[in-house]
């Protein structure tokens, strides 16, 4: 990606090396990266602290067929309390980011060979 590299493998036991994320933890990733960016702007913004901001993230997969995420979990841990109409104004802002978004509004996707 760009000038980046980034290595994506499964756990030894489903048959990998794991020297990094599996392509499911780095998808749930993107998505608690793109909300902490969000949140980070969010605060940035209203003049609040936000170098120990966190975003934790926790999935399941679905039980049936296709394979899937079925639930994403994720919460967003605050340097300090902001108040209920700011934690309201950060969520809704958080709600919009561009990996939510295209969740929401699944882009095509195609697969060539070669």
């Amino acid at each position: 990606m760009r000038d980046h590299e980034l290595t994506v493998d499964q756990p030894v036991d489903a048959g990998g090396s794991d020297e990094g994320p599996t392509p499911v933890e780095l998808f749930v990733s993107s998505l608690a990266s793109c909300v902490a960016y969000y949140a980070g702007r969010f605060l940035e913004r209203h003049h609040l602290p936000y170098e120990s901001l966190r975003v934790r993230a926790e999935f399941d997969m679905a039980d049936d067929r296709p394979a899937r995420v079925s639930a994403v979990r994720m919460r967003i841990e605050l340097p300090e309390e902001i108040g209920t109409v700011r934690r309201r104004s950060l969520l809704a802002v958080v709600d919009h980011c561009t990996v939510h978004n295209s969740l929401r509004v699944p882009p095509e996707i195609s697969v060539g060979v070669g």
